[in-house]
C-alpha cells in the first residue's frame, strides 16, 4: 500500500466534495445546483426593482443617446441582470462589453473597438484622436444601416477621471439629430460618489436614467429563494417558513450572500438526511460562513462542504469563458430516500442487468444520428422528410419551426413536448435521441425504431443542457405580440393565458389592451420569464404547452 501523501489527501478530499455536491441535488429531486453563485440569467429574480431598471435598460438601448447609471451593493444581482439584459438585446444593437475599467484612455478605446470589430492600423492605434475618428466612422456607418450601438462598462467604480471624461467626449459623437452611441455605466454605490464630483459634472448632466438596486425585502426574499429551486426543477417546498426567514435576516436580504447560505444549508440537510431545512441548519450554515463553530456537521463533512463552496466561487469565474454544461447536476431522485439510498441507487446504475444506456446507444450509433433523431421526431408530428432537403426548412413551409435550446429537464417538463436531447459519451462521441415519453423518475429515448427506458440518474450523465424542440406555432413565426395589437392571435392568447390561470376569465376582445398586459406578465412571473409583456418565442412555446391542441405529441403523459 503506497504513502498517502498531502496532495494525494487533497485530490481525494476535493473528488469527495464534488460527489457530495451531485448528490445532494439528487437527495432533493433537483436538476441542478440552484444557488450556485454564478450569473446565470435562468436564475434572474425579477423583483419590482429589478424588473424596472432591466425594462428601462432595454429601452434605453433604443433612446437618444447618454448616459444610464445602474448601480447597486455587492451581492444585489448587477451581473446578473446585465446578462439578462444581454440575453434579451434587439437584433439589431452591437454591444461592446468593458470588464476591465482599469485601464488609460486610450487603452478604453482600443477595448471598445476590438468588442466592435473595429480593425485600427498601426498608425491610428497609438493615438487617441486617431482612434475615435475610426469609432465615428463606425458609428456613422451603423447607424446609417440602422444598427444601435451600445458601451456598456461593469465595475464602473473603478473608472479614472481622465477616462470617465473620455467616455464623456464619446456622446460628442452624432448627427444633426441623433447621438450615435448609448454608454451604460455599472457600478457600486461608489459610481455615484464619483460621478457626483464637482469637476465631472458635465458627465452627471448627461446622465438620462439613475436605477439603484437594493437589498430584498423579507416576502421578495422568500419568493426569490422559491424561484431559484423552481428553476432547478423543484417541486416541494424544501426551505420550511422559518428557513426561509432567518436566511433574509442572516444576509439582510442580499442575493448572493442567500445563495451561499442557502447553499451551506442543503448541504447540511443532505448530510443529516433531512427532506427539508430547517431554521435551525440554516443559523448553523450562517455561523460556518461567518467562520463560528455553531455545528453539528461531523468534521470531515464540515471541510468537505467548504471545498465545495471554494470550487462553486472557482466556477463563478471560471463560467465567463467556459460553456454552461460545467454547471449541470445529476437530478431528481424521488424524495422520500434517505442519502445512503441515493448513494446505493447510483451504484447500481452501472450494476443493474439491462444494458446500460451508454451500452445501448453504442449498439444503435448508426441510428442516433441528427438526421435519424428528426425523422423520429417529425414522425410523431406527422411530418415526412424529403430527400436531399434541409429538414428545418421543409418544416417552415409547413407551419412549423425547430428551435434549439440550451436548459434543464425541469423546463423539458414545462415545455411538455418530445425533444432531441445531444447526448456525449466519455468517448467523446455524441448521439442524438428523441426523448419522447416522460413517467415520474423514468424516461423513454427512442432512437431509430427501438426503444430504452432509462432513469433520470443516468441520463444526466450524458446530457449537459441541449435539445432541440419542434413545434406549430400558434402565431406567426418571429412575430411578436405587442400591447396595441390587434387580431386573432389576441383571441388564442386569452384563451391560453385562461387556461393557465383560475381566476382569468378570458373575454372576445381581440385587441391587445393595458388589462391583458398585466395577465401576461404575470404569467411571465410566475413562468421565470423576462417580464415585460411583450410574448415572444419563449412566453409563446409555454403558453403554446398550456393548450395543446387535439393530435400535438406531448412529453409528460405520451404513449410513445
Amino acid at each position: 500500500m503506497g504513502l498517502r501523501t498531502p496532495a494525494a489527501d487533497s485530490k481525494r478530499d476535493c473528488r469527495e466534495a464534488a460527489m457530495i455536491l451531485t448528490m445532494y441535488t439528487s437527495f432533493f429531486g433537483l436538476a441542478e445546483k440552484p444557488f450556485a453563485i454564478t450569473p446565470d440569467p435562468r436564475y434572474l429574480y425579477l423583483s419590482e426593482r429589478h424588473t424596472e431598471a432591466l425594462a428601462h435598460l432595454l429601452y434605453g438601448i433604443d433612446d437618444a443617446g447618454g448616459f444610464i447609471q445602474l448601480t447597486g451593493e455587492v451581492g444585489t444581482g448587477k451581473t446578473t441582470l446585465i446578462r439578462s439584459l444581454l440575453a434579451q438585446l434587439p437584433a439589431h444593437a452591437d454591444v461592446a462589453l468593458i470588464l476591465n475599467p482599469r485601464v488609460t484612455p486610450e487603452e478604453f478605446l482600443r477595448a471598445i473597438c476590438d468588442e466592435l470589430d473595429i480593425s485600427l492600423r498601426p498608425l491610428q492605434a497609438g493615438s487617441v484622436k486617431n482612434i475615435v475618428d475610426a469609432l465615428n466612422a463606425f458609428l456613422l456607418d451603423a447607424h446609417a444601416r440602422g444598427r444601435r450601438v451600445v458601451v456598456l462598462v461593469d465595475e464602473a467604480q473603478q473608472l479614472s477621471v481622465d477616462v470617465l471624461e473620455q467616455v464623456r467626449l464619446l456622446t460628442n459623437l452624432e448627427t444633426a439629430t441623433h447621438k450615435l452611441l448609448q454608454i451604460i455605466l455599472v457600478g457600486q454605490p461608489e459610481l455615484r460618489d464619483l460621478l457626483a464630483r464637482n469637476d465631472l459634472r458635465q458627465l452627471a448632466q448627461r446622465i438620462t436614467g439613475r436605477y439603484h438596486l437594493t437589498p430584498l425585502a423579507g416576502s421578495e426574499s422568500a419568493a426569490y429563494i422559491r424561484h431559484r429551486l423552481s428553476v432547478a426543477g423543484a417541486t416541494t417546498d424544501i426551505f420550511s417558513e422559518r428557513a426561509l426567514a432567518v436566511i433574509d435576516r442572516q444576509a439582510a436580504g442580499v442575493p448572493r450572500l442567500m445563495n451561499v447560505i442557502a447553499d451551506r444549508a442543503l448541504l447540511g440537510a443532505y448530510v443529516a438526511e433531512k427532506h427539508q431545512v430547517t431554521a435551525g441548519l440554516v443559523r448553523k450554515a450562517a455561523a460556518e460562513i461567518r467562520g463560528g463553530s455553531e455545528s453539528t456537521l461531523r468534521p470531515r463533512h464540515v471541510f468537505l462542504i467548504g471545498a465545495g463552496l471554494v470550487a462553486l466561487m472557482l466556477a463563478a469565474v471560471s463560467t465567463v469563458l467556459v460553456t454552461h454544461r460545467l454547471t449541470k447536476a445529476i437530478p431528481a431522485v424521488a424524495p422520500q430516500q434517505t442519502a445512503t439510498q441515493v448513494r446505493s441507487s447510483e451504484a447500481l446504475i452501472a450494476s443493474a442487468g439491462a444494458p446500460s444506456l451508454h451500452a445501448f446507444l453504442t449498439q444503435h450509433a448508426n441510428d442516433s444520428v441528427t438526421d435519424g433523431a428528426l425523422k423520429t421526431l417529425f414522425g410523431l408530428w406527422g411530418l415526412s422528410m424529403h430527400e436531399g432537403s434541409a429538414p428545418c426548412d421543409d418544416a417552415a413551409a409547413a407551419g412549423y419551426e425547430c428551435v434549439s435550446k440550451k436548459g434543464t429537464f425541469a423546463e423539458l417538463q414545462r415545455l411538455n413536448r418530445p425533444v432531441i436531447l445531444s447526448l456525449s459519451m466519455p468517448d467523446g462521441v455524441e448521439h442524438q435521441v428523441v426523448l419522447s415519453s416522460w413517467l415520474d423518475q423514468d424516461v423513454t429515448l427512442t432512437v431509430g425504431d427501438q426503444q430504452v427506458k432509462t432513469g433520470l440518474p443516468e441520463l444526466s450523465q450524458y446530457w449537459f443542457g441541449d435539445f432541440l424542440l419542434l413545434w406549430h406555432p400558434p402565431v406567426a413565426s418571429g412575430h411578436l405580440i405587442k400591447p396595441g395589437l390587434r387580431g386573432t392571435e389576441i383571441r388564442w392568447l386569452r384563451r391560453a393565458l385562461a387556461s393557465d390561470s383560475p381566476t382569468y376569465t378570458a373575454s372576445d376582445s381581440d385587441v391587445y389592451d393595458t388589462a391583458l398586459q398585466h395577465e401576461v406578465e404575470t404569467f411571465q412571473r410566475a413562468h421565470h420569464v423576462a417580464v415585460d409583456g411583450i410574448v415572444g418565442q419563449e412566453t409563446l412555446l409555454l403558453l403554446d404547452a398550456k393548450v395543446a391542441e387535439p393530435g400535438t405529441p406531448v412529453l409528460v403523459g405520451s404513449e410513445h
